[in-house]
């Protein structure tokens, strides 16, 4: 059962069911993540938040275009520039990686993440390849043991550890114009509900709650809605940088495209019916 774990066998009635059937069984149960409630909230036609609502721009940074074609999946990749970003940003390596960590302790692999983590110097070669292999134990702590693919097969070639590099001084330039950061690996606790239990956010700068996607593709309603709840958990949770919010954005250093939407400009019923019927307020 992808993107979720369980604990024992999975009862018989459920064998038949899809993924997102017996994810939402289990969270009108038990409560589930932010990426997982949006998995089974039917949206209106076009979204909670239209995509097209969102005004897109081109960060021109000197870059050279993108190699076609690369040697690890796009989670993969898009985990790994999210990480390296942070850690070129001056955020602790044992903070970056701790998702990895906890993962590689899922299957007692701490010394070899150990030993990964202390080979991730900066955007050389080996450091990329190091992050990408260690980033491969998040999956382990966010999804469960049986999707975990042994990390010395991950092999990132060259042509991936150049696109990596890009991304991440894309990133670089990015914060130079949009920063300084604000919070880094934000959770939500006081924001959370019997029905959200968990989620965490990218960054948030000024008066900007980021998220981070290296898509090949447009934006999806399944991002602007992820934004719309961070948001709204945000407020409710312990911390006060989120009543400095005025846009939520998306910023795809593949794409390298900045995209933005004012919270002014959001519907007030479109907010209302996000916050009692996706995230289960009360009030």
């Amino acid at each position: 059962m992808k993107g979720i774990e369980t604990s024992g066998a999975i009862p018989k009635e459920w064998e038949s069911l899809k993924d997102s059937q017996i994810i939402k069984i289990m969270a009108e149960a038990y409560g589930c993540s932010v990426t997982q409630r949006i998995k089974i909230v039917q949206q209106p036609r076009g979204g909670y938040i239209n995509p097209k609502e969102f005004k897109t721009e081109k960060i021109d940074d000197g870059y050279k275009k993108l190699n076609d074609s690369e040697s690890v999946n796009t989670g993969l990749l898009s985990t790994a520039v999210d990480y390296l970003t942070r850690f070129m940003l001056g955020v602790p390596i044992t903070k970056v990686f701790a998702i990895s960590f906890q993962g590689a302790g899922e299957i007692d692999e701490e010394e070899n993440a150990a030993i990964l983590m202390a080979g991730i110097n900066g955007l050389d070669d080996e450091s990329i390849n190091n992050a990408v292999k260690l980033s491969g134990y998040d999956v382990c702590f966010r999804s469960g043991k049986t999707y975990y693919k042994p990390v010395d097969e991950i092999v990132p070639d060259e042509a991936t550890i150049e696109n990596i590099r890009i991304m991440v001084n894309r990133a670089l330039v990015f914060f130079e114009k949009y920063g300084p950061k604000v919070l880094d690996g934000f959770t939500f606790e006081g924001g959370y509900t019997d029905a959200v239990r968990t989620g965490d956010g990218d960054f948030t700068t000024e008066d900007t709650i980021w998220e981070f996607k290296t898509s090949k593709l447009p934006i999806k309603k399944e991002h602007t809605l992820q934004l719309l709840m961070y948001w709204r958990m945000g407020l409710r949770s312990i911390h006060p940088e989120f009543k400095n919010i005025k846009y939520l954005g998306i910023f795809n250093p593949r794409q390298n495209t900045v995209s933005r939407i004012a919270v002014k400009d959001i519907l007030e019923e479109t907010i209302k019916e996000v916050e009692t019927e996706v995230i289960g307020y009360k009030d």
